[in-house]
């Protein structure tokens, strides 16, 4: 059997046919409208007439071809890797001794999410700082995600995720390198730097389920804690509690028949566009409209991304997959040696708490900042790239 690390890396240009673009317009110009009611706002899902303007700018305003020029402006490949194919963004930094970072998005997000970190991190010369904080910046789409495609087979968990990005690393001749990771991103990366033998200089996140209070906590479980600590559990967990039970239908769905999902969201633009704008609104640091913290037209680039690669379902089996391998959010992680910083942005879906993490987890670095939200690399980058200088330039 041919090793996992031989293979080829090909590069890859993104070619969208006129006919598929065409084809979205159709289907938008059919939209079969819901009704709704006058004074819900956004708490039963998105309001229509907010979703009727979003979909006709998407429809007339938005265009394709000019955010395709601009994906294009990178340099993409395409690898199989265990079976798959993975599709991902490698731009090398023109300053010595820079340290490969691998960025891993989750859903519903994209590489999309890290293109304004490009630029700051490949040249930081450019951009505010010093080459002796250059990164080499590789970013795959997930397995099953935008153009990797359909996985061909079952099984692609966090665990068999993490594995395929390190045989990636590796093909790309990089014998030491960090990670970084937002959403499902975070758990890859972690377990990247839980198995990586040393080739894990250090591992950077957003999220941590760890260092998730998963339930109000009796006394017992806040004995020797200091104030300040107790009302940080109570917190984390309040946020966990709201969630669970007012935000997490999607991921029920998907953890359970992403396959029925999926003949609904293949098939409507606008139920595509509603099922991703919604997590944007509900988990970006925005107060009316997600635009309030993420640009329209790259949130919509992102979920092009799901459209024209028809990735709906093969994206919302990441859940299936790891809820029936035991990867599930109360599930206790394997400890993990390597250096972890963690980033805290006070609108993302979670609170982490640093004594939880620090049961599980080398925490070496801690961040807290008073804006952004689950997609920092879309709504605060200059935070995000800050963040990430800082936590590994002991590490290099």
């Amino acid at each position: 059997m041919e090793p996992l690390e031989s293979g080829l890396v090909t590069p890859f240009d993104i070619e969208i046919p006129d006919r598929a673009l065409k084809d979205l317009h159709q289907r938008l110009d059919l939209t079969r409208w819901p009704d709704h009611l006058p004074d819900a706002g956004w708490s039963q899902g998105v309001p229509l007439g907010y979703l009727k303007e979003l979909a006709a700018y998407w429809r007339d305003e938005y265009q394709w071809p000019v955010h395709e020029a601009e994906l294009n402006a990178l340099p993409h490949f395409t690898a199989e890797i265990d079976g798959t194919n993975v599709h991902f963004l490698h731009i090398r930094s023109r300053a010595d001794h820079a340290l490969p970072l691998l960025l891993a998005h989750g859903w519903p997000g994209s590489f999309v999410e890290f293109l304004d970190l490009v630029g700051p991190l490949t040249d930081p010369q450019a951009h505010g700082g010093t080459d002796a904080d250059a990164f080499d910046v590789i970013i795959p789409s997930l397995p099953g995600f935008a153009f990797s495609g359909p996985t061909p087979d079952t099984g692609w968990n966090v665990g068999r995720i993490a594995r395929a990005f390190a045989v990636l690393m590796r093909r790309l001749g990089y014998e030491r390198y960090g990670v970084h990771g937002s959403d499902w991103g975070a758990r890859i990366c972690r377990e990247m730097g839980r198995t990586g033998e040393g080739s894990v200089a250090g591992v950077h996140v957003t999220l941590l389920p760890s260092a998730v209070a998963t339930k109000v906590p009796g006394e017992s479980e806040l004995a020797g804690l200091s104030e300040d600590q107790r009302e940080r559990v109570r917190r984390s967990a309040a946020r966990r509690t709201a969630f669970l039970r007012d935000q997490m239908g999607y991921g029920v769905l998907q953890s359970t028949r992403p396959q029925t999902l999926g003949y609904a969201l293949s098939d409507s633009p606008v139920g595509q566009l509603a099922w991703i704008v919604e997590k944007f609104k509900e988990c970006s640091d925005c107060s009316d409209v997600p635009e309030e913290a993420v640009d329209r037209d790259r949130m919509l680039t992102n979920v092009m991304l799901y459209w024209l690669t028809g990735t709906a379902t093969s994206s919302a089996r990441l859940y299936y997959e790891s809820a029936h391998s035991g990867e599930g959010w109360d599930t206790a992680p394997e400890p993990s040696v390597t250096p972890t910083g963690v980033a805290v942005f006070p609108a993302d879906t979670a609170l982490p708490v640093r004594h939880l993490a620090e049961r599980t987890d080398n925490i070496v670095h801690w961040s807290e900042f008073d804006r952004g939200g689950h997609f920092p690399g879309l709504e605060a980058p200059e935070l995000l790239i800050g963040d990430l200088r800082e936590f590994f330039r002991p590490l290099r």
